[in-house]
C-alpha cells in the first residue's frame, strides 16, 4: 500500500511534511554542491601551478560514467548527467570561465553540441563559417571549438575534414547529438507560410516530410538554421527548420515537430584544443593517411590495426588534390594512443604510409 496522505479542511491533499522533507534535502545538497565547489577551486589553483588545463575532457567522462555505473534510480542517467554536467560546468567556471567557439548565429545545433558538452557555464562564441572556428582556437581568441564532423543520413562535412588536415589543433572530444528538427514559424500556422528556410543539409534530412506536408512550399537553403529561425522571427512568411534551442531563442512557434525522415538522425561534432586527452577507458583516436596509388595499397594500409588486433570504426576517403587519384583517409580507431596494442599499430603506421597525421585521442561520446 502506498503511503497516505492527509487532506486539509479544502479538500485538498496536506503535503506539508513532504515539502520539508525536500526543503531540508535542498539545504543538505545545497551545502555538498559549495563543498565541492571548494575543493574544485583548490584544484584549480594547483593546475595553475603546473601550468595544467583547466578543461579535462577525460576526468569528465569518468566522473559521468562511474555516476552512471552507481546510480540506482528512481532519476534516469541522462537526467544525472544533464545535473552533473552543469554541476562541472560552474565548478569549472570557478577556475576560468572558458571561450567556447561554435557555428552560429544562436539557436544552432553546434550551440547545443556546445552546451552538451560544456555545460552553460562557459562563454559562447557565435562564428560566421567552420573556417572562423578554426582560426579563432589556433589564435587563442577561443580556448575550444565545436565543429560538425559528420551526419548519419548526410555523411561527412567535407569542409571540417578539409581543415583538419591543414589545422594544428587536436581533437580532444566529441559530442553525438541527435537533430530533431522542428517546422517553426512566428504564428505556427502553416497556412501563413510561403517559404521554407533551412541548411542545406536539414532541408534534405527532412525532404519525406516536407513533399508530403508542405509539397508546394518554395525551399531556400541559408548558411545555418539558426540564421533560419532569425529570418522567421523577423518574416511572418518564412517556415523555418530548426531545433528546440532556436524556437526558444527566438520565440518561434511549432507548426510540426519531429519532421526530420530518420528518427535517429544524429550529428557527430569535434571539440577542438590546443592538446588532446589523456586515457579515459573509453576513447577513439583519429588520424589521416594517405598511401601511393598502387595496386592493395589501402589493404597494406589497414593491415597493422589487424596485426595488432586494433578496430576500426570509421574511414572517410577525401581527395588529395596533389594528384588524379590521389586520396588522403581519415580514421577513427577504438582505444587511446597510449595503449600498447594501438601504440604498436600507430608506429607501424607511420613508417610505413606516405602521409601520416594524429588529429588526437579522446573520449567516447
Amino acid at each position: 500500500m502506498g503511503r497516505h496522505v492527509a487532506n486539509d479542511d479544502s479538500g485538498a491533499p496536506d503535503l506539508s511534511g513532504f515539502r520539508a522533507q525536500i526543503d531540508a534535502l535542498d539545504l543538505r545538497i545545497l551545502g555538498l554542491l559549495n563543498d565541492r565547489a571548494r575543493v574544485a577551486q583548490q584544484v584549480g589553483e594547483a593546475k595553475h601551478r603546473t601550468g595544467a588545463p583547466v578543461f579535462r575532457p577525460e576526468r569528465e567522462s569518468q566522473v559521468l560514467r562511474a555516476l552512471a555505473e552507481a546510480n540506482t534510480g528512481p532519476l534516469p542517467n541522462p537526467a544525472i548527467e544533464s545535473i552533473y554536467r552543469e554541476v562541472m560546468s560552474a565548478c569549472r567556471a570557478l577556475e576560468r570561465v572558458l571561450v567556447v567557439a561554435y557555428l552560429g548565429p544562436e539557436g544552432t545545433f553546434s550551440e547545443q553540441a556546445v552546451l552538451r558538452q560544456f555545460g552553460q557555464a562557459v562563454e559562447r562564441s557565435a562564428c560566421q563559417s567552420i573556417d572562423e572556428i578554426f582560426r579563432r582556437v589556433e589564435t587563442g581568441q577561443a580556448d575550444f571549438g565545436v565543429v560538425p564532423v559528420e551526419n548519419s543520413t548526410e555523411g561527412a562535412i567535407n569542409r571540417t575534414l578539409d581543415l583538419l588536415l591543414q589545422t594544428p589543433l587536436q581533437i580532444c572530444g566529441e559530442v553525438a547529438l541527435r537533430i530533431e528538427h522542428q517546422l517553426l514559424s512566428q504564428s505556427g500556422r502553416r497556412e501563413d507560410c510561403t517559404r521554407v528556410l533551412a541548411h542545406a543539409q536539414a532541408l534534405a534530412q527532412c525532404t519525406q516530410w516536407l513533399n508530403t506536408h508542405v509539397p508546394t512550399l518554395p525551399r531556400v537553403p541559408c548558411a545555418s538554421n539558426g540564421e533560419a529561425a532569425r529570418i522567421a522571427a523577423e518574416d511572418p512568411g518564412t517556415a523555418a527548420i530548426a531545433g528546440v534551442l532556436a524556437a526558444k531563442r527566438y520565440g518561434l512557434a511549432p507548426i510540426a515537430e519531429q519532421i526530420q525522415d530518420d528518427p535517429q538522425n544524429t550529428t557527430r561534432f569535434a571539440v577542438l584544443g590546443q592538446h588532446d586527452a589523456q586515457a579515459s577507458g573509453r576513447d577513439h583516436t583519429s588520424l589521416i593517411l594517405s598511401v601511393t596509388n598502387k595496386a592493395g595499397a589501402v589493404h597494406d594500409m589497414l593491415a597493422p590495426l589487424k596485426e595488432h588486433g586494433v578496430s576500426m570504426t570509421r574511414i572517410e576517403s577525401r581527395p588529395a588534390r596533389t594528384g588524379i587519384w590521389t586520396y588522403y583517409f581519415y580514421i577513427d580507431l577504438e582505444g587511446h594512443r597510449s595503449e600498447a596494442n594501438l601504440a604498436a599499430a600507430l608506429a607501424a603506421l607511420r613508417a610505413s604510409t606516405g602521409f601520416f597525421k594524429m588529429l588526437g585521442s579522446y573520449p567516447v561520446a
